[in-house]
């Protein structure tokens, strides 16, 4: 009876154990080994377009509103410092996915370096926040598009019957038909193909541009003409101090989210190792650039508590005569919008399309169009999706989950750079089907091994034949470089995998400590005294794990992960934990109401996964073996084929 008992609890544990182990189950980088089957996506992108993709999904309307409502009630003149600090924030986010991007230029995004950093549970839950906001945040640029429309034409009286927006009665729900109709013609363009859809944008992107360079051309002449009234004030160029400066940052910060949209398109870039890095890098900067101008002009224009929080731009060109300039304002305000709806559209066909081909979704999304080399069937999904969205829903209020997603992305981001340095994986997973080259590669190493000890033990032979040798100490005296070797060999074997194991911990105890202090930080409603306590413990475990990681050599591993030969984050492991840090905060800075629907939507995908993903995993009975043995197993398996 004791004995059938301890075999079910053995038999349970094993269970769980092997459950654990499934949730955290990485797979492997996409290399040259990787056939997949079926069609494959074009290859057609440069940096340029990459850059075109990039700069319009993150340059939105939010710039032509943004500047008034901040600078009115935190920044001032200062908005400049602002745009400034929060483009170097998101700088940190942007080296860490050059350097994924570079390493892994597969389709997926965040997803995918967290499936193959992380793990698989996390990288779902990434996915499926993603997911979230692409929807989300199409649906929400699309229902903004028609008022800019109505305000250029001059009035919703003058659109289209068809096009304008009414409430239904019964339900009292506005729906906005010219909303719906735009994400659906944005989703014809995606399926068109990537080069053709890529030229659409850019061409909207350019005319985007234009009208920013012309609000700062136009503006910088009329502040030289008035003499930049808005910056002769007695409150000086910080008029809310240094702490309505930086909360400022923390706002615009949000106006730099899209430049991820880069890396969504990767597996179309023609050169990802040299491409996909620069394109990041040109959209942040010219994006940094672009807002810094547009701030320093209108906040020169007109003092800054008396811009208009609605129409800023338009409202300064109006006081000083260049009503006519309003026009220009409102189609830039509407191309823009196009722009970033078409960015917001383009990663999640190819998001669904890698989780479907991971076996985490149907394999309906994976299908790939052998005319157009898109996945069609993904992107005719969550098109209509977005579009059923736009017209039934005013998702403003649901905004805030769209930050959600992106900042745990930027987050688990930085975490897999520090991973991939400190820890990278050891072993990668390979198909069942090549368990015969497997067993065959590892016996024929495994007797190389025992043959070189052999050899090794034989040459040193002579210590053993001598009675009066066979203690230790006299041994290491009479053959000292003998036992120099035998030290140092068992070092070599003893001291990466120690160091591994203290990098696994430290980075760990890192994330933990930045979530108590962030938690500390913005728990406004704890007393200060609990608040201070939970900082100070925070802060001590995250200098303490940040110390050791800096202390530690980075994993030799790393050189030969992925693609070598592209982009490296620098000054690891400080870019990434400051990366860490910045994001968790602004996590914790959202609103409670924010969380509790955030909260719902991962439970939701919670129970999806572990319904589906995990029993479809294609992970499922995969074999993992040693790195070290991937090379002869494939070159074993394909001379058998041979």
């Amino acid at each position: 009876m004791i004995v059938s008992m301890q075999d079910k609890g053995e038999a349970l544990l094993s269970k769980c154990s092997k459950g654990f182990k499934s949730l955290v189950r990485r797979k492997q980088v996409d290399s040259v080994h990787v056939r997949r089957e079926g069609h494959q996506l074009a290859r057609k992108l440069t940096a340029l377009d990459l850059t075109a993709i990039g700069v319009g999904t993150t340059i939105g309307a939010g710039v032509y509103v943004l500047v008034g409502t901040v600078a009115r009630e935190h920044t001032g003149p200062a908005l400049t410092v602002s745009f400034l600090i929060a483009g170097l924030a998101a700088a940190l986010s942007a080296f860490c996915y050059a350097e994924l991007a570079s390493r892994c230029p597969s389709a997926g995004s965040a997803y995918h370096y967290t499936y193959i950093c992380i793990g698989e549970s996390v990288a779902w839950l990434i996915g499926w926040s993603l997911f979230l906001e692409y929807t989300i945040g199409g649906a929400a640029i699309a229902r903004g598009i028609s008022p800019n429309i109505a305000l250029f034409l001059g009035g919703e009286g003058n659109l289209p019957a068809f096009l304008v927006r009414h409430t239904i009665p019964q339900l009292g729900v506005v729906v906005d038909p010219c909303a719906a109709i735009l994400v659906l013609i944005v989703t014809f363009l995606l399926c068109a193909g990537i080069k053709e859809s890529s030229l659409v944008q850019t061409i909207v992107t350019t005319l985007n541009v234009c009208a920013l360079l012309f609000i700062i051309v136009a503006g910088g002449y009329l502040a030289c003409k008035t003499g930049w009234v808005g910056y002769e004030l007695h409150g000086g160029f910080f008029p809310f101090g240094l702490n309505g400066m930086l909360a400022g940052s923390a706002i615009v910060f949000f106006s730099y989210i899209g430049f991820d949209a880069v890396t969504g398109a990767a597996e179309e870039t023609k050169r990802p190792l040299r491409d996909l890095p620069l394109g990041i890098g040109m959209t942040l900067t010219l994006c940094c650039i672009l807002y810094m101008l547009v701030s320093v002009v209108i906040v020169g224009l007109v003092p800054y508590y008396a811009l208009n929080p609605d129409t800023p731009i338009s409202s300064a060109f109006s006081a000083n005569g260049m009503q006519w300039a309003a026009y220009i304002v409102t189609a830039g305000a509407v191309t823009a919008l196009c722009a970033s709806l078409m960015g917001s559209l383009l990663p999640q066909p190819r998001l669904l399309m890698a989780m479907a081909r991971d076996g985490l979704l149907p394999a309906f999304f994976s299908d790939i169009s052998t005319r157009t080399h898109v996945p069609v069937k993904s992107t005719v999904t969550t098109g209509m999706l977005a579009a059923v969205l736009a017209f039934f829903m005013d998702v403003s209020e649901l905004s805030g989950m769209v930050s959600v997603g992106t900042l745990l992305a930027f987050t688990v981001v930085a975490i897999s750079i520090l991973i991939l340095r400190y820890a990278p994986p050891e072993e990668v997973p390979l198909p069942s089907s090549l368990q015969q080259f497997i067993d065959s590669v590892r016996k024929q190493l495994d007797d190389d091994s025992q043959s070189m000890e052999r050899k090794e033990f034989n040459d040193v032979d002579i210590v053993e034949q001598s009675p009066s040798q066979s203690d230790h100490g006299e041994a290491s005296i009479q053959y000292p470089l003998i036992e120099k070797q035998f030290s140092e060999g068992n070092q070599d074997k003893q001291n990466p995998q120690r160091r591994r194991n203290i990098a696994v911990w430290n980075i760990a105890l890192f994330c933990i400590g930045v979530l108590v202090l962030t938690s500390a930080a913005s728990a406004e409603y704890l007393p200060s005294l609990v608040r201070f306590s939970l900082g100070t413990v925070g802060a001590a475990i995250l200098l303490c794990s940040l110390v050791v990681l800096a202390c530690l050599n980075q994993d030799e591993a790393r050189h030969s992960f992925g693609h070598t030969g592209g982009f490296l984050c620098p000054f690891v492991p400080f870019l990434p934990a400051a990366c860490i840090l910045i994001n968790a905060y602004l996590l914790m800075s959202l609103g409670v109401g924010t969380w509790i629907r955030v909260s719902i939507w991962l439970i939701m995908g919670a129970l999806v996964y572990i319904s589906y993903g995990w029993r479809h995993s294609s992970l499922t009975n995969a074999v993992y073996v040693p790195m070290a043995y991937l090379d002869h197993i494939y070159r074993a398996s394909s001379s058998h084929q041979v």
